[in-house]
């Protein structure tokens, strides 16, 4: 049977799988078949064009989907598509380097290191520069800052002012230790990941023959998510194509939200001034979601003004509208979320697996986890673990547990250990010295402990004192406040600890920072941690004793939901300062990108839509403070909303669409 696109295509897709060669950009609005168009694109090149597949590079993000997308083109084709280079950005600049490694100075059977090996060394550096026993960042945080460094083509110094702020950091030895990292890396005959794009796309800048090789050979090539490529990929991409210019790059500017680690939205927004005369080809024809979820998401993202404008048409019949829920604050919003979730599965049209709660980040999902494990409903947190298993969390509650059980040996050896030079034997020998007991309100047992640290911990252990016992206040005060506890627990040590520990130190602060307001309504610290330990034994019975997580819902970040669908979809906090984050209101373009944030989240609902709305939260000092209606939601037509909320919460004061 002969092969005919035709007839699996619509007419936009079928443009853009036959377009001419040439340089061609497909802009695949979400839910548009994207990859349908892709693999029918490889098929059309050999069954119809007669091209070689060994002619042919196709570049993926992820290794799963360059599996799938080669597996469907071969059933299209009816045959195996052998001589294809198919895989990530990654592993096709690694073939080439296992060739050409020596023009280098490689060898070819160079070592690729993991991340715990590329922290290992990095530890290594630290130390021999003998800069391990000062304030300094942890390796896993250097590695970070370096990958983000190299994958934006930018100068190491400024990518380190710009991730560390205002901390205190020394540049200088971080300097050196990138320098002799690279060195160590050298010595070794090894690479980490991020050496391979560096090197990959270096080989190919440095030696004319080796691109020229490459040029010849990759005659067609393809690149999935386009607007997720950074300036190192985009390079890479421009140089393997510079020949023949037959690329066709498949993305959406609408769901470019990954600049944080380097992602680069102008590449995609650049294609036409860096290929003259390229063809345009928009997929539009939505095959995902109900017309109501297509207006809203139509309506949110026409508020960005650079990028390639399109509207989405739904393939599908009309149904329900998206509801636009006002709520009081984040335990109401939790309650609600579970009333509906549980009314969903009730009626036995939708089932828990396809049942998503989304959120901006982490933390705005704790009242929510909360409630569903008193609700006994189970639930699969896709966006990391539960919010107090975190180590973070975990970290800055060791004080509080010590307040309320002075007795408590695990609390005390996880706080030891943040010190430096504290390991676990050391922190047993401590806690045995003190007779197995820290009453924190004792001033002699503070002393005491502060005697026996080790040099380089005491004066950490001096400041958490003196600030959590400070001169005329009354003694202990603070112990029986968890919030106030962990406050100062942060402020005199912690912040500086997650900064130089944590590459994504600052999410983790707020979800501190969350904690702290959370357990501020608890009139004792032993009762916050009663509760606290009641919810995550509950949690683990839950996991241990519930069927599959397919029969559960899903609990995810809108950045980890990408690509993702689901029937019904639930967006919380859709406030100002919470979604969009606070920090992304000062710059434009960090606006932008959370607006196309809040289209992803939007689009990954097919049937039922939710956009919950909280008009109170919690402050740390205990009260409470009025939050503001998204600025998005501000731009959609009320028309195209149903509305949700309790008598009394429509007022003129609240109520700003």
């Amino acid at each position: 049977m002969a092969f005919d696109p035709a007839q699996h295509l619509n007419e936009a897709q079928l443009r853009a799988v036959t377009a001419p060669d040439g340089p061609v950009l497909v802009i695949a609005a979400a839910g548009t078949g994207k990859t349908r168009t892709l693999t029918h694109r490889v098929a059309w090149l050999v069954l119809e064009r007669g091209v070689d597949p060994r002619h042919i590079l196709l570049l993926t993000f992820t290794n799963r989907a360059a599996r799938e997308m080669l597996e469907r083109a071969a059933h299209l084709i009816g045959g195996d598509v052998g001589g294809l280079w198919g895989g990530t950005f990654h592993h096709s600049a690694n073939r080439m380097l296992r060739r050409h490694a020596a023009r280098l100075g490689y060898g070819p059977d160079y070592t690729i290191l993991d991340e715990d090996d590329s922290a290992r060394l990095l530890k290594a550096c630290i130390v021999e520069l003998g800069l391990k026993d000062k304030k300094f960042p942890k390796a896993q945080v250097l590695g970070s800052v370096f990958g983000l460094a190299a994958n934006r083509g930018a100068d190491i110094e400024e990518t380190v002012r710009e991730h560390f702020g205002e901390h205190e950091v020394d540049i200088a030895g971080v300097l050196k230790v990138q320098q002799l990292y690279g060195q160590r890396k050298r010595g070794l005959n090894a690479m980490d990941f991020d050496d391979l794009l560096v090197n990959g796309l270096k080989l190919l800048q440095e030696h004319e023959e080796v691109a020229a090789l490459y040029q010849e050979r990759m005659r067609h090539v393809l690149v999935d998510e386009y607007q997720d490529t950074n300036k190192l990929q985009s390079d890479f991409v421009d140089l393997i194509a510079g020949q023949h210019r037959n690329l066709l790059a498949v993305g959406d500017d609408f769901q470019s939200i990954y600049s944080w680690r380097g992602a680069e939205v102008k590449n995609i927004l650049s294609f036409q001034r860096r290929y003259p005369g390229a063809q345009i080809f928009k997929l539009e024809e939505n095959y995902r979601s109900t017309p109501g979820i297509l207006e809203v998401a139509n309506a949110v993202i026409a508020g960005n003004p650079e990028q390639y404008q399109k509207v989405l048409r739904a393939t599908r019949a009309a149904d329900v509208k998206p509801v636009l829920a006002k709520l009081s604050d984040g335990g109401h919003q939790a309650r609600y979320v579970v009333e509906k979730v549980q009314r969903l599965l009730d009626s036995g049209e939708v089932a828990a697996s396809q049942i998503a709660v989304l959120y901006r980040s982490h933390f705005h999902a704790m009242e929510l986890q909360m409630e569903l494990a008193r609700a006994r409903m189970g639930y699969v947190l896709m966006s990391g673990v539960r919010f107090f298993e975190q180590a973070h969390v975990k970290d800055v509650c060791t004080l509080p547990r010590l307040a309320a059980n002075p007795a408590d040996s695990l609390a005390f050896t996880r706080l030891m250990e943040l010190f430096p030079k504290v390991g676990p034997k050391k922190a047993q020998a401590l806690w045995t010295a003190l007779g197995a007991h820290l009453n924190l309100r004792d001033p002699e047992k503070r002393a005491k402990l502060a005697a026996l640290l080790p040099k380089e911990a005491q004066p950490i252990w001096q400041a958490i004192a003196e600030k959590i016992f400070p001169a005329g206040e009354e003694d202990g005060r603070v112990l029986a406040r968890p919030d106030e506890l962990v406050y100062r627990f942060v402020e005199a040590f912690y912040d500086d600890f997650a900064e130089d520990t944590f590459e994504n130190a600052k999410s983790r602060l707020e979800d501190i920072d969350e904690l702290m307001a959370f357990s501020a309504k608890y009139k004792s610290t032993a009762d916050f941690l009663s509760e606290m330990a009641l919810l995550t034994n509950m949690d683990a019975e839950q996991d241990k004793n519930k069927g599959q997580p397919t029969d559960s819902i899903r609990l995810t970040t809108v950045h980890q939901a990408k690509g993702l669908e689901w029937k019904a979809v639930f967006v919380l906090w859709l406030v100002d300062g919470m979604f969009p984050a606070q920090r992304s209101l000062e710059e434009a373009a960090d606006e932008a990108e959370e607006r196309r944030l809040f289209y992803v989240a939007v689009t990954r609902a097919k049937d039922y839509l939710w956009l919950c709305v909280p008009r109170l939260r919690k402050a740390r000092e205990g009260g409470v403070m009025m939050c503001m209606p998204s600025r998005f939601i501000d731009e959609i037509d009320p028309a195209l909303l149903q509305l949700d909320a309790p008598a009394g919460f429509a007022t003129p004061r609240w109520n700003r669409w």
